[in-house]
């Protein structure tokens, strides 16, 4: 019997996907290209002297060092409190009195309005005296990435096989060690997960950043939000596509990573 050929898409299919992509990646190309050009008359003579000038400048690198140390501070932080508070909500503990007010707040906080959320903790930090520096910027972040890494390490938790844990239980192991030895190695996958996820979120933010921070302590971000008011040039270009790397590159190591696993 003749096979039935598949049917293909009508055309507006490829029409409809081809808009989508070019809405998405043609401002990125944009972009990259401006931050090629020699100067804004020679539109075709390419060249990384704004890249050049970028690093050259001290001010911009000190803000991309400060970007960093909150990004990889928050998410550090983020992701220990969030998988602890992840399996405690997860494993449906009877004595955990806070287990359902974690479940609900973890899910509040996802869908408060971030100008609202940036304004509470700036009040937060007024009314205990806190001067705004570096350290009320990873606060902010670290409790804006909490409800994310709950999320995501929680659902890896409830879909753990509880057999795992019981066999480990009776052959003698404590609480303690199946934690380390049972349990965090098979959450390790989505940890990571989680920790990417909130560097990602923590690197490129601006509205808490800005709310919460203080003087001299400006990240990327800010930087790129000072550098337009003064109109868009070659040299803002290239500060936006080197911030789209560090946020894309992690990514990109993690699927590369997984395809070398499924390799071997």
């Amino acid at each position: 019997m003749k096979e039935r050929s598949r049917p293909r898409p009508p055309l507006i299919v490829f029409f409809i996907s081809a808009m989508v992509l070019i809405l998405l990646y043609l401002p990125l190309l944009v972009v990259w290209v401006n931050s090629l050009l020699e100067n804004v008359d020679a539109r075709w003579i390419l060249s990384l002297r704004w890249y050049r000038e970028v690093f050259s400048d001290s001010e911009l690198m000190a803000a991309m060092e400060r970007s960093l140390l909150v990004g990889l501070s928050a998410s550090f932080f983020a992701t220990i409190l969030g998988t602890g508070a992840a399996i405690a909500v997860s494993k449906e503990y009877n004595r955990f009195r806070l287990r359902h007010g974690l479940e609900i707040m973890s899910f509040i906080s996802l869908i408060i309005p971030e100008l609202v959320f940036a304004l509470s903790l700036l009040m937060w930090f007024f009314i205990l005296k806190i001067p705004l520096g570096l350290g009320t910027v990873i606060t902010a972040h670290t409790t804006f990435c909490l409800s994310f890494v709950m999320l995501t390490v929680g659902a890896r938790v409830s879909a753990l096989d509880p057999a795992l844990e019981d066999a480990a239980r009776d052959l003698g192991a404590s609480e303690f060690r199946i934690l380390f030895k049972v349990t965090l190695p098979l959450l390790l996958p989505a940890i990571v997960a989680a920790f990417v996820l909130c560097f990602l979120l923590s690197f490129d933010d601006f509205l808490i950043t800005f709310y919460t921070n203080g003087v001299g302590s400006d990240t990327l971000p800010m930087r790129l939000y000072g550098a337009i008011k003064m109109g868009i040039t070659p040299k803002l270009s290239a500060m936006s596509t080197i911030m789209f790397l560090f946020t894309v590159g992690p990514i990109l190591l993690i699927f590369k990573g997984r395809a070398l696993r499924d390799l071997v």
